[in-house]
Protein backbone atom coordinates (compact mmCIF):
# COMPACT_ATOMS: atom_id res chain seq x y z
CA UNK A 1 0.00 0.00 0.00
CA UNK A 2 1.40 3.38 -1.10
CA UNK A 3 0.52 6.68 -0.14
CA UNK A 4 -0.98 9.58 -2.82
CA UNK A 5 -1.20 12.97 -2.00
CA UNK A 6 -4.61 14.46 -3.94
CA UNK A 7 -5.55 17.94 -4.71
CA UNK A 8 -7.57 18.54 -1.42
CA UNK A 9 -4.33 17.64 0.36
CA UNK A 10 -5.40 14.67 1.40
CA UNK A 11 -3.20 11.29 1.54
CA UNK A 12 -5.58 8.27 0.59
CA UNK A 13 -4.58 4.61 -0.05
CA UNK A 14 -3.91 3.52 -3.25
CA UNK A 15 -3.97 -0.24 -3.71
CA UNK A 16 -0.78 -1.97 -5.07
CA UNK A 17 -1.82 -3.18 -8.00
CA UNK A 18 -2.48 0.47 -10.10
CA UNK A 19 1.00 0.83 -9.80
CA UNK A 20 2.42 0.34 -13.13
CA UNK A 21 6.09 -1.43 -13.57
CA UNK A 22 7.47 1.71 -15.04
CA UNK A 23 6.21 3.82 -11.49
CA UNK A 24 7.64 1.42 -9.65
CA UNK A 25 11.09 2.20 -11.76
CA UNK A 26 11.02 5.66 -11.59
CA UNK A 27 10.11 5.65 -7.84
CA UNK A 28 13.58 3.08 -6.80
CA UNK A 29 15.51 5.52 -9.20
CA UNK A 30 14.55 8.41 -6.74
CA UNK A 31 14.94 6.61 -3.70
CA UNK A 32 18.70 5.37 -5.29
CA UNK A 33 19.40 9.00 -6.10
CA UNK A 34 17.83 10.23 -2.69
CA UNK A 35 19.77 7.85 -0.61
CA UNK A 36 23.33 9.76 -2.30
CA UNK A 37 22.00 12.96 -0.71
CA UNK A 38 22.15 11.86 2.64
CA UNK A 39 24.66 11.43 5.22
CA UNK A 40 25.54 9.06 7.12
CA UNK A 41 23.70 9.41 10.65
CA UNK A 42 21.03 11.48 9.60
CA UNK A 43 17.37 11.19 11.14
CA UNK A 44 15.41 11.13 7.89
CA UNK A 45 11.61 11.86 7.73
CA UNK A 46 10.13 10.56 4.69
CA UNK A 47 6.85 12.82 4.21
CA UNK A 48 4.42 10.75 1.71
CA UNK A 49 6.69 8.02 1.87
CA UNK A 50 7.90 8.28 -1.88
CA UNK A 51 10.91 6.72 -1.10
CA UNK A 52 9.49 3.39 1.18
CA UNK A 53 11.51 0.51 1.93
CA UNK A 54 13.85 0.98 -0.83
CA UNK A 55 15.28 4.77 0.36
CA UNK A 56 15.32 2.76 3.61
CA UNK A 57 16.99 0.26 2.86
CA UNK A 58 20.00 2.14 0.61
CA UNK A 59 20.68 4.94 2.93
CA UNK A 60 24.20 5.26 4.06
CA UNK A 61 25.70 3.93 7.90
CA UNK A 62 23.64 4.86 10.82
CA UNK A 63 20.65 6.73 9.22
CA UNK A 64 16.88 6.17 10.82
CA UNK A 65 13.95 6.32 8.61
CA UNK A 66 10.32 7.20 9.22
CA UNK A 67 7.67 7.65 6.63
CA UNK A 68 4.69 9.87 7.06
CA UNK A 69 1.94 6.50 6.75
CA UNK A 70 3.27 4.75 9.54
CA UNK A 71 2.31 7.46 11.89
CA UNK A 72 -1.36 8.19 13.44
CA UNK A 73 -2.69 11.10 14.97
CA UNK A 74 -5.28 11.00 17.53
CA UNK A 75 -7.65 8.41 16.38
CA UNK A 76 -5.15 6.51 15.25
CA UNK A 77 -5.70 6.86 11.20
CA UNK A 78 -3.18 8.26 9.03
CA UNK A 79 -2.01 11.01 9.31
CA UNK A 80 -3.73 12.75 5.70
CA UNK A 81 -3.08 16.41 5.87
CA UNK A 82 0.19 17.81 5.21
CA UNK A 83 -0.32 21.24 5.62
CA UNK A 84 -3.02 21.83 8.06
CA UNK A 85 -3.50 21.52 11.51
CA UNK A 86 -2.83 17.70 11.42
CA UNK A 87 0.77 18.51 9.74
CA UNK A 88 3.71 16.04 11.18
CA UNK A 89 5.14 18.34 13.38
CA UNK A 90 6.65 16.19 16.20
CA UNK A 91 8.54 13.88 13.20
CA UNK A 92 9.50 16.43 11.58
CA UNK A 93 11.38 18.63 14.76
CA UNK A 94 13.05 15.17 15.70
CA UNK A 95 14.69 14.47 11.69
CA UNK A 96 17.03 15.94 10.37
CA UNK A 97 16.35 15.80 6.56
CA UNK A 98 12.84 15.67 5.35
CA UNK A 99 12.23 13.30 2.29
CA UNK A 100 9.02 14.20 -0.83
CA UNK A 101 9.57 11.93 -3.58
CA UNK A 102 6.84 12.13 -6.03
CA UNK A 103 4.86 14.19 -3.85
CA UNK A 104 5.48 18.37 -4.36
CA UNK A 105 3.75 18.24 -7.58
CA UNK A 106 0.23 16.53 -5.68
CA UNK A 107 -0.14 19.60 -3.82
CA UNK A 108 -2.09 22.49 -4.06
CA UNK A 109 -1.24 25.13 -1.42
CA UNK A 110 2.36 24.85 -1.51
CA UNK A 111 2.64 27.53 0.42
CA UNK A 112 1.18 26.25 3.54
CA UNK A 113 3.83 23.54 3.01
CA UNK A 114 6.99 25.12 3.02
CA UNK A 115 5.91 27.33 5.71
CA UNK A 116 5.59 24.59 7.68
CA UNK A 117 8.76 23.56 6.65
CA UNK A 118 10.58 26.61 7.65
CA UNK A 119 9.87 26.07 11.26
CA UNK A 120 11.97 23.49 11.39
CA UNK A 121 15.21 24.82 8.91
CA UNK A 122 15.94 21.42 8.30
CA UNK A 123 17.73 19.95 5.28
CA UNK A 124 15.04 18.95 2.03
CA UNK A 125 15.49 16.59 -0.41
CA UNK A 126 12.63 16.65 -2.81
CA UNK A 127 11.67 15.40 -6.31
CA UNK A 128 10.09 17.40 -9.18
CA UNK A 129 8.78 17.66 -12.37
CA UNK A 130 8.54 21.39 -13.90
CA UNK A 131 6.88 22.79 -16.25
CA UNK A 132 10.26 23.03 -18.79
CA UNK A 133 9.89 19.85 -19.01
CA UNK A 134 6.51 18.26 -18.49
CA UNK A 135 3.94 20.28 -20.82
CA UNK A 136 0.33 20.88 -19.84
CA UNK A 137 -1.16 18.32 -21.05
CA UNK A 138 1.03 15.40 -19.39
CA UNK A 139 0.32 16.95 -15.94
CA UNK A 140 -2.99 16.77 -16.66
CA UNK A 141 -2.58 12.59 -17.34
CA UNK A 142 -0.35 12.54 -14.05
CA UNK A 143 -3.41 14.58 -12.00
CA UNK A 144 -0.49 16.80 -10.94
CA UNK A 145 -2.12 20.20 -9.09
CA UNK A 146 0.49 22.76 -9.39
CA UNK A 147 3.01 23.63 -12.09
CA UNK A 148 5.90 25.71 -11.14
CA UNK A 149 9.29 26.18 -14.03
CA UNK A 150 12.39 25.53 -12.47
CA UNK A 151 12.77 29.50 -12.15
CA UNK A 152 9.30 28.88 -9.98
CA UNK A 153 10.73 26.74 -7.72
CA UNK A 154 13.61 28.81 -6.56
CA UNK A 155 11.57 31.60 -5.97
CA UNK A 156 8.99 29.77 -3.78
CA UNK A 157 12.51 28.13 -2.00
CA UNK A 158 13.61 31.64 -1.51
CA UNK A 159 10.40 32.91 -0.47
CA UNK A 160 10.60 30.48 2.34
CA UNK A 161 14.22 30.56 3.53
CA UNK A 162 15.64 27.37 1.65
CA UNK A 163 18.16 27.37 -1.33
CA UNK A 164 19.21 24.99 -4.14
CA UNK A 165 22.47 22.93 -2.61
CA UNK A 166 22.36 20.29 -4.97
CA UNK A 167 20.78 18.73 -7.91
CA UNK A 168 20.53 15.48 -10.07
CA UNK A 169 18.26 14.08 -13.15
CA UNK A 170 16.22 11.66 -12.24
CA UNK A 171 15.12 10.74 -16.05
CA UNK A 172 14.20 13.33 -19.22
CA UNK A 173 11.64 15.11 -16.64
CA UNK A 174 11.83 14.89 -13.37
CA UNK A 175 14.88 16.60 -11.25
CA UNK A 176 15.75 15.50 -7.44
CA UNK A 177 16.86 18.36 -5.26
CA UNK A 178 18.23 18.95 -1.95
CA UNK A 179 17.79 22.05 -0.48
CA UNK A 180 19.45 23.87 2.99
CA UNK A 181 18.04 26.74 4.82
CA UNK A 182 19.30 30.03 4.63
CA UNK A 183 19.54 32.76 6.55
CA UNK A 184 18.62 34.98 3.46
CA UNK A 185 21.17 37.15 3.75
CA UNK A 186 22.95 37.27 -0.01
CA UNK A 187 26.61 35.79 -0.20
CA UNK A 188 29.10 38.26 -1.03
CA UNK A 189 29.52 38.57 -4.90
CA UNK A 190 32.86 39.33 -6.73
CA UNK A 191 34.28 42.13 -5.45
CA UNK A 192 37.71 43.76 -5.35
CA UNK A 193 40.29 43.94 -2.36
CA UNK A 194 43.68 44.88 -1.65
CA UNK A 195 45.44 43.76 1.30
CA UNK A 196 49.09 45.74 2.18
CA UNK A 197 51.24 43.84 4.23
CA UNK A 198 54.58 45.03 5.60
CA UNK A 199 56.73 43.42 3.08
CA UNK A 200 57.05 40.86 1.15
CA UNK A 201 60.60 39.27 3.23
CA UNK A 202 59.20 35.63 4.18
CA UNK A 203 59.67 36.06 7.72
CA UNK A 204 57.33 33.60 9.80
CA UNK A 205 55.03 35.97 11.18
CA UNK A 206 54.58 37.36 7.09
CA UNK A 207 54.52 34.80 5.75
CA UNK A 208 51.43 32.90 8.70
CA UNK A 209 49.43 36.72 8.14
CA UNK A 210 49.26 36.30 4.33
CA UNK A 211 47.87 32.63 5.12
CA UNK A 212 45.31 33.82 7.80
CA UNK A 213 44.48 37.17 5.62
CA UNK A 214 42.82 34.53 3.32
CA UNK A 215 40.89 32.97 5.88
CA UNK A 216 38.73 35.83 6.86
CA UNK A 217 37.74 36.66 3.21
CA UNK A 218 35.13 36.31 1.14
CA UNK A 219 35.69 33.16 -1.45
CA UNK A 220 34.43 35.06 -4.22
CA UNK A 221 37.04 37.99 -3.78
CA UNK A 222 39.44 39.15 -6.33
CA UNK A 223 42.71 39.77 -4.21
CA UNK A 224 45.54 42.22 -4.72
CA UNK A 225 48.46 41.87 -2.59
CA UNK A 226 51.08 44.79 -2.11
CA UNK A 227 53.37 46.09 0.10
CA UNK A 228 54.08 49.65 1.89
CA UNK A 229 57.13 49.65 -0.85
CA UNK A 230 54.89 49.00 -3.76
CA UNK A 231 51.52 51.37 -3.19
CA UNK A 232 52.31 52.65 -6.18
CA UNK A 233 50.72 49.79 -7.82
CA UNK A 234 47.57 50.71 -5.96
CA UNK A 235 44.26 51.09 -8.21
CA UNK A 236 41.79 53.55 -7.12
CA UNK A 237 38.67 51.34 -7.30
CA UNK A 238 38.78 48.55 -4.87
CA UNK A 239 36.27 47.75 -2.22
CA UNK A 240 37.90 46.63 0.36
CA UNK A 241 41.63 47.99 1.61
CA UNK A 242 43.11 45.78 4.20
CA UNK A 243 45.98 47.13 6.08
CA UNK A 244 47.80 44.89 7.49
CA UNK A 245 47.95 40.60 7.69
CA UNK A 246 48.33 41.27 11.81
CA UNK A 247 51.63 42.79 11.80
CA UNK A 248 53.00 46.02 13.46
CA UNK A 249 52.93 49.73 12.02
CA UNK A 250 55.90 51.56 12.28
CA UNK A 251 57.64 54.40 11.31
CA UNK A 252 58.85 54.97 8.14
CA UNK A 253 55.57 52.91 7.53
CA UNK A 254 52.87 55.78 8.16
CA UNK A 255 52.91 58.39 5.15
CA UNK A 256 50.95 59.88 2.52
CA UNK A 257 51.09 56.34 0.97
CA UNK A 258 49.16 54.74 2.83
CA UNK A 259 46.66 58.04 3.34
CA UNK A 260 45.97 58.47 0.12
CA UNK A 261 45.16 55.02 -0.56
CA UNK A 262 42.90 54.12 1.89
CA UNK A 263 41.33 58.01 0.65
CA UNK A 264 40.37 55.74 -2.55
CA UNK A 265 39.22 53.38 -1.02
CA UNK A 266 35.19 51.96 -0.96
CA UNK A 267 36.01 50.82 2.39
CA UNK A 268 39.26 50.57 4.72
CA UNK A 269 39.82 47.92 7.64
CA UNK A 270 43.53 47.67 9.66
CA UNK A 271 44.68 44.57 11.40
CA UNK A 272 48.05 45.78 12.72
CA UNK A 273 49.45 46.72 15.90
CA UNK A 274 51.98 48.99 16.64
CA UNK A 275 56.08 48.99 17.38
CA UNK A 276 59.13 51.33 18.29
CA UNK A 277 56.33 53.23 19.58
CA UNK A 278 58.33 56.27 21.02
CA UNK A 279 59.25 56.83 17.28
CA UNK A 280 55.27 57.01 15.68
CA UNK A 281 54.34 60.79 15.10
CA UNK A 282 50.60 60.74 16.60
CA UNK A 283 49.07 62.37 13.74
CA UNK A 284 50.21 60.45 11.01
CA UNK A 285 49.39 57.22 12.85
CA UNK A 286 45.90 59.06 13.83
CA UNK A 287 44.99 60.10 10.01
CA UNK A 288 45.39 55.95 8.76
CA UNK A 289 43.01 54.86 11.84
CA UNK A 290 40.64 57.76 11.05
CA UNK A 291 40.33 56.55 7.51
CA UNK A 292 39.32 53.10 8.59
CA UNK A 293 35.98 51.59 8.95
CA UNK A 294 37.24 48.78 11.47
CA UNK A 295 41.04 48.53 13.17
CA UNK A 296 41.45 44.88 14.08
CA UNK A 297 44.76 45.79 16.83
CA UNK A 298 46.46 42.69 18.54
CA UNK A 299 47.22 44.04 21.68
CA UNK A 300 45.53 45.49 23.97
CA UNK A 301 47.84 48.26 24.70
CA UNK A 302 47.52 49.70 20.76
CA UNK A 303 43.52 50.07 22.24
CA UNK A 304 44.77 52.29 25.35
CA UNK A 305 47.41 54.45 23.15
CA UNK A 306 45.71 55.27 19.90
CA UNK A 307 41.93 53.73 20.00
CA UNK A 308 40.52 54.95 23.42
CA UNK A 309 37.35 56.59 22.51
CA UNK A 310 37.35 55.61 19.16
CA UNK A 311 34.15 53.50 17.76
CA UNK A 312 36.33 51.76 14.94
CA UNK A 313 38.70 50.10 17.15
CA UNK A 314 38.67 46.82 18.43
CA UNK A 315 40.91 44.15 20.21
CA UNK A 316 41.76 41.40 18.18
CA UNK A 317 43.91 39.88 20.05
CA UNK A 318 47.26 38.04 17.74
CA UNK A 319 45.06 36.20 15.88
CA UNK A 320 48.37 34.07 14.17
CA UNK A 321 47.89 31.80 17.44
CA UNK A 322 44.76 30.28 15.23
CA UNK A 323 47.58 28.61 13.39
CA UNK A 324 49.35 26.60 16.39
CA UNK A 325 47.69 23.69 17.80
CA UNK A 326 47.97 23.37 21.42
CA UNK A 327 50.10 20.22 21.79
CA UNK A 328 52.74 18.32 24.02
CA UNK A 329 56.73 18.87 23.41
CA UNK A 330 58.99 15.91 23.61
CA UNK A 331 62.56 17.25 23.54
CA UNK A 332 64.44 18.51 26.47
CA UNK A 333 67.07 20.20 24.45
CA UNK A 334 66.54 23.93 24.21
CA UNK A 335 65.79 25.62 21.15
CA UNK A 336 67.14 29.12 20.41
CA UNK A 337 65.69 31.12 17.62
CA UNK A 338 67.79 33.97 16.52
CA UNK A 339 66.23 37.36 14.96
CA UNK A 340 67.34 36.40 11.37
CA UNK A 341 65.04 33.25 11.37
CA UNK A 342 63.63 32.98 7.33
CA UNK A 343 62.15 31.04 4.94
CA UNK A 344 64.35 28.29 5.05
CA UNK A 345 61.78 25.52 6.21
CA UNK A 346 58.11 25.42 4.86
CA UNK A 347 55.19 27.00 7.79
CA UNK A 348 54.02 23.67 8.97
CA UNK A 349 57.53 22.50 9.64
CA UNK A 350 58.35 25.29 11.43
CA UNK A 351 55.91 24.49 13.76
CA UNK A 352 56.33 21.59 14.33
CA UNK A 353 60.25 21.88 14.77
CA UNK A 354 59.34 24.90 17.70
CA UNK A 355 56.90 22.92 19.34
CA UNK A 356 58.93 19.80 19.79
CA UNK A 357 60.91 21.74 22.64
CA UNK A 358 60.04 22.18 26.10
CA UNK A 359 62.51 25.28 26.67
CA UNK A 360 62.40 28.09 23.94
CA UNK A 361 64.33 31.08 23.63
CA UNK A 362 63.15 33.70 20.92
CA UNK A 363 64.37 37.01 19.40
CA UNK A 364 61.16 36.85 17.42
CA UNK A 365 57.88 37.43 18.38
CA UNK A 366 55.43 34.72 16.24
CA UNK A 367 58.18 31.94 17.02
CA UNK A 368 57.82 32.55 20.49
CA UNK A 369 53.74 32.69 20.51
CA UNK A 370 54.02 29.29 18.84
CA UNK A 371 56.37 28.16 21.60
CA UNK A 372 53.81 29.13 24.08
CA UNK A 373 51.19 26.73 22.71
CA UNK A 374 53.69 23.63 23.58
CA UNK A 375 56.77 24.83 25.74
CA UNK A 376 56.83 24.51 29.72
CA UNK A 377 59.54 27.22 29.43
CA UNK A 378 60.44 30.31 27.67
CA UNK A 379 62.24 33.29 26.96
CA UNK A 380 62.59 36.18 24.67
CA UNK A 381 64.24 39.10 23.68
CA UNK A 382 62.91 42.37 22.54
CA UNK A 383 63.90 43.51 19.09
CA UNK A 384 65.56 46.56 19.01
CA UNK A 385 65.09 49.61 16.61
CA UNK A 386 68.05 49.78 13.85
CA UNK A 387 66.82 53.50 13.79
CA UNK A 388 67.61 54.67 17.86
CA UNK A 389 69.39 52.86 20.39
CA UNK A 390 67.60 52.21 23.51
CA UNK A 391 64.12 52.16 21.53
CA UNK A 392 62.84 48.34 21.16
CA UNK A 393 59.67 47.34 19.75
CA UNK A 394 57.67 46.48 22.72
CA UNK A 395 55.64 43.79 20.99
CA UNK A 396 56.70 41.04 23.03
CA UNK A 397 56.10 42.82 25.93
CA UNK A 398 52.37 43.72 24.85
CA UNK A 399 51.66 39.94 23.56
CA UNK A 400 52.66 38.14 27.05
CA UNK A 401 50.48 41.03 29.03
CA UNK A 402 47.50 39.99 26.92
CA UNK A 403 48.27 36.50 27.44
CA UNK A 404 49.33 36.20 31.11
CA UNK A 405 48.32 39.63 32.74
CA UNK A 406 52.39 40.35 33.10
CA UNK A 407 55.47 40.24 31.11
CA UNK A 408 58.30 38.32 32.37
CA UNK A 409 61.39 40.12 32.33
CA UNK A 410 64.06 39.32 28.96
CA UNK A 411 65.82 37.29 29.02
CA UNK A 412 65.10 34.46 31.96
CA UNK A 413 63.15 31.47 31.24
CA UNK A 414 59.77 31.42 32.84
CA UNK A 415 57.00 28.52 33.47
CA UNK A 416 54.06 29.09 30.58
CA UNK A 417 51.01 28.90 31.96
CA UNK A 418 49.28 26.57 29.47
CA UNK A 419 45.80 27.35 30.54
CA UNK A 420 45.96 30.82 30.30
CA UNK A 421 47.21 29.78 27.04
CA UNK A 422 44.38 27.94 26.14
CA UNK A 423 41.90 30.87 27.30
CA UNK A 424 43.62 33.73 25.34
CA UNK A 425 43.64 31.04 21.90
CA UNK A 426 39.62 30.26 22.42
CA UNK A 427 39.13 34.11 22.80
CA UNK A 428 40.97 35.17 19.67
CA UNK A 429 39.02 32.29 18.15
CA UNK A 430 35.86 33.83 18.91
CA UNK A 431 37.10 37.62 17.73
CA UNK A 432 38.43 36.18 13.90
CA UNK A 433 34.54 34.94 13.61
CA UNK A 434 33.47 38.48 14.18
CA UNK A 435 36.31 39.69 12.45
CA UNK A 436 34.92 37.74 9.47
CA UNK A 437 31.76 38.94 9.79
CA UNK A 438 32.34 42.63 9.88
CA UNK A 439 34.28 42.19 6.78
CA UNK A 440 31.51 41.06 5.03
CA UNK A 441 28.79 42.88 6.21
CA UNK A 442 31.06 45.88 5.36
CA UNK A 443 31.65 44.27 1.43
CA UNK A 444 27.24 44.26 1.52
CA UNK A 445 26.96 47.54 1.97
CA UNK A 446 29.68 48.99 -0.48
CA UNK A 447 27.57 46.60 -3.02
CA UNK A 448 24.47 48.28 -1.81
CA UNK A 449 25.70 51.78 -2.37
CA UNK A 450 26.95 51.12 -5.28
CA UNK A 451 23.45 49.97 -6.53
Amino acid sequence: MTLHVNANLALKAVPDETRCVGAIAIADRRAQLAAQFIPCGARVFDLGEGGGERLRDLMPFGCSYEAGASLTHGQGSLIHNLTGREFPSQAAIESDIVVMLGVVETIADLDSLFAHLQTYRHDVILSYCPTNLVGTEARKVRGFTNHLSYAGLVTLFDRYGFRIECTASVGDDEMLMRLTATNRVAPVSACDIAVISESDSGNFGDRLGRQMINTVLPGAARVHHMTFDTLDQARGDYDLVVVGVGNAMFQPLIGEGIVNTLARAKSAIGIFGTAYRELIPRPALERVIDRLDGWFAPYEDDILLYGRGRSNAVHLGDWLIEQFPLVEPSLDEPLQIGADIGPELPLDRMIELIQRHRRVYSARLHPLLCALTSAEYAAYTEEGSSRMPGIVSGKFRSMLVDVFGRSPPERQFFMVDRDAVARYKARIHGNIARLRDCIETTLRNVAAANV
